[in-house]
Formats: structure tokens, sequence, C-alpha cells
């Protein structure tokens, strides 16, 4: 499974890219703007900053609605570097934009996928990877893991070719059941990554570890 960092923070990106199992980065407007940055020409030099740090794909979120709109916007994303995935909302123009992208050789991200349904239709259209987005699906009281488990379930019988990229991930525990119902790839917060190195047996074993060398100096 591969892992993407969900920020828009250089110092956290480069934190997950020098523990060397970094994939790539998602962001998108709420998580540009929570880092200050502000402003199209902003934007896209974020967008590059982040591709020059990290050799992986790195989605880049459209925010017009209108199917010409989230073309223009797409092929000015993609221009930014050869890692950019387009990031496209789950809506009818969306999906002929995902046709479009696939068409003519641009990497999308179907975005804010809530249902086996949407999926479907985004496979179908092309898209490189669909995000399912867990914690939200969570919060509405249905099973966000269940939702990964259909859809791996539903393209391994299809044969479609697009990844899985389980988002709204909270907790380290998310990224293990996500990676054990099928996803390809999670993003998530830096803390949900670093989550994962806690036990506290680790600890203990490594506190007596170091306190049985003492005995050898």
């Amino acid at each position: 499974m591969k892992f993407f960092i969900d920020t828009a923070d250089l110092s956290q990106i480069k934190e997950a890219n020098e523990l060397g199992i970094l994939d790539g980065v998602t962001t998108n407007p709420s998580l540009m703007a929570k880092v200050g940055i502000k402003g199209t020409e902003a934007v896209m030099q974020h967008y590059k900053t982040i591709c020059e740090m990290v050799d992986g794909d790195i989605s880049a979120e459209v925010i017009s609605t209108d199917f010409d709109g989230i073309v223009e916007e797409g092929k000015k994303l993609a221009a930014i570097h050869p890692n950019i995935v387009v990031k496209v909302p789950m809506i009818k123009d969306g999906i002929k934009a995902l046709k479009w992208f696939s068409d003519n050789g641009i990497k999308t991200n179907c975005t804010l996928v809530f249902s086996a349904g949407q999926a479907i239709l985004a496979a179908k259209a092309g898209a490189t990877y669909v995000s399912p987005f867990i914690g939200r699906i969570d919060d509405s009281c249905w099973d966000g893991m269940e939702l990964i488990s259909q859809i791996a379930n539903i393209y391994s019988l299809q044969g479609f070719e697009t990844e899985i990229l389980a988002a709204s991930i909270r907790t380290p525990l998310h990224i293990v059941q996500a990676a054990e119902a099928g996803a390809h790839v999670c993003t998530c917060p830096l803390s949900s990554i670093t989550g994962l190195l806690k036990h506290p047996l680790t600890d203990i074993g490594l506190a007596q570890f170091l306190e049985d060398a003492k005995k050898f100096q």
C-alpha cells in the first residue's frame, strides 16, 4: 500500500519524506488556506514546490464545477509538473472531465466519493485514483471500511485499474484497516503515519535493552 500525506505544510511533508516511506501528497484549497497560501499564483507555486520535494503523485484540486472550467483548470495544474494528479469532484461534469483527462493522458483523483456506485462511475471514466472519505462516512454512522472492501471487490471482479485511495484517514488504526480492506493507497495526516511507530511493548523492550547494555560498559 502506498502512503500519501494529506497536507500543504512543507515541514510536515519534509518530515514524512525523510522517513523514506512517502509515495505522494494530497492537498485541497482548505489545506492550502490552513498554511496561509492564498491566491492562484501562490497556490500554483506551492504545488510546484511540493512536486520538487516529493518524487510521487501530488494531487492538486480544481475548484470549478462545470466541465469547461474543470478541464481548463486541470490543464493548468497538470502543466506545473509531471507528478501532478488533477483532483476532480464526484459530480456529473466531474465524470465527463475525468473521461477527457483520461483520454488526454492526464492523471486524475476522483474525490468526495461516498458510495460504490460513485466509485464504479469514476473507474469507468478512467480515473487514476478514487478517494472514498472514510472518516466522514463513519461520522454519518456508516462503515467506511466496509465501503473500501466493497469497492476493492468490485474493482477486482470487473478488472478496473483505478486505484483505491482511502482518504479522510484519522488514526493509525484506520491505516491498518484500510490495508486489510484492500486500499491501494492511504492519505492521512503526519500524526497518523507516525502513530504507527508507537506501541507500549516497544518502549518497554527498548528501555530494557538500554538498561541491560549499561552492564557491559
